[in-house]
């Protein structure tokens, strides 16, 4: 149930109501998530939206940007998140057995992907500099610089959404993960 109480769509702003027509004409809809952040803050949900926009534009696919979402949300403990970008990780490709695995923070079958999966996870749960072992894993897989760049901007964006809704406990209007 949300903490935070939702603001009716005659009562927000026209930035924000820009920004809806945005997310709803891309999506289908206004997810509770975004409604929220939108509704309070216009500002930070196009920040996050433009974030998308580059990482889409980026290096990385798809399915490896959800991969690190589910990853992460997962780790983070945010159930919206996790349910969100499960629904997406499976438009995006990625098999039930592997998103099984991504949420519970087990190994792929791939295992190039699971050195950027488990570069994310330690990335996001760690503090201090990055073991010069992590990079060096991520990178003898494969990934570029500016591939690990776009990872580091996919674990930022995230962690933003995994901290609201864990603060907020926004309503899941996606989904539940099986």
């Amino acid at each position: 149930m949300s903490r935070l109480p939702a603001i009716a769509p005659e009562d927000t702003s026209d930035a924000a109501r820009q920004v809806f027509d945005r997310v709803r004409k891309a999506a289908g809809k206004v997810p509770n998530a975004y409604a929220l952040i939108g509704g309070y803050s216009p500002a930070t949900l196009e920040l996050m939206l433009q974030g998308d926009a580059v990482l889409a534009n980026g290096q990385l696919s798809k399915a490896e940007i959800e991969a690190i979402r589910i990853a992460v949300s997962s780790l983070n403990g945010c159930d919206y998140c996790v349910a969100a970008h499960s629904m997406l990780g499976q438009r995006a490709g990625l098999q039930s057995d592997s998103l099984r695995r991504l949420r519970a923070g087990e190994a792929l079958d791939d295992a190039r992907r699971d050195a950027l999966v488990t570069f994310a996870r330690t990335v996001a749960s760690t503090q201090g500099t990055t073991d010069p072992a992590v990079l060096a894993a991520v990178r003898e897989a494969g990934y570029s610089p500016a591939q690990i760049v776009e990872a580091l901007l996919a674990i930022s964006l995230i962690t933003f959404t995994n901290l609201f809704n864990r603060v907020n406990d926004t309503e899941i209007d996606f989904p539940i993960p099986q």
